[in-house]
C-alpha cells in the first residue's frame, strides 16, 4: 500500500507538472533573447536548445528601417519558412517553453518553422518573448495554432526579469 501511495503521489506531481521534464527553446539573433532563455533554463533545470538558423541573421538583414532588409521581408510575407540548421527532437519532454524575439509585433518565421515541424501531442507549451516595445502581443496564441496538439499554457515578454521571475511565471501556468 505505501509503493501504490508512493506512486500515485508521483504521478500526480508530473500530471501538474511540477516535475514535468522541460525544454526551453530559443532563436535569438542579436543575443538577448539567448540570455533570457539560459537564465530560464539554469532556474528551472530544463535542458536547452537553440533554433539555428540555415542563414544567419546580419545586422543588415535585421534593419526594421529597410522595406528591403531580410526580416521585413520574411515578415510580410505570411507563408515564408526559413531553413533550420539543426534537428531538435523534443519527444521526451512535457512541457516546452519556447523564447524568441519579438519582429513587428510577431514572431519571427523561424519559430512557424520550428512549431510546425514538431510533434506537440501530449505537451504543455509555453512562450516567452524579448521586446524592444510591442510586448508578446498575439504571437504566443498564433503560434499555438501552429503547435497541433499542444496545450497552450500561455506567454509572457520577459525582457526584462530574472531567471527566478521567469520560473515563478511558469510554475504559476503549469499548476
Amino acid at each position: 500500500m505505501k509503493k501504490f501511495m508512493m506512486a500515485f503521489l508521483m504521478g500526480v506531481l508530473v500530471m501538474s507538472g511540477l516535475y514535468a521534464k522541460t525544454a526551453v527553446v530559443y532563436f535569438s539573433a542579436t543575443g538577448t533573447t539567448e540570455r533570457m532563455a539560459k537564465n530560464a533554463a539554469t532556474a528551472m533545470g530544463a535542458d536547452i536548445f537553440e533554433i539555428e538558423p540555415v542563414h544567419k541573421y546580419t545586422s543588415a538583414d535585421l534593419n526594421w528601417h529597410d522595406s528591403k532588409s531580410l526580416t521585413s521581408i520574411e515578415c510580410n510575407d505570411p507563408d515564408c519558412r526559413p531553413a533550420i540548421a539543426n534537428k531538435i527532437d523534443l519527444t521526451s519532454y512535457d512541457v516546452v517553453i519556447l523564447c524568441y524575439p519579438i519582429w513587428w509585433a510577431y514572431a519571427p518565421k523561424i519559430i512557424y518553422t520550428f512549431v510546425e515541424s514538431q510533434n506537440w501531442s501530449g505537451k504543455k507549451l509555453v512562450t516567452l518573448c524579448t521586446s524592444g516595445g510591442s510586448g508578446l502581443g498575439r504571437s504566443g496564441s498564433d503560434l499555438a495554432k501552429y503547435a497541433k496538439g499542444a496545450e497552450f499554457k500561455g506567454g509572457k515578454d520577459f525582457t526584462r526579469g530574472s531567471g527566478s521571475d521567469i520560473k515563478k511565471y511558469v510554475e504559476g501556468l503549469l499548476k
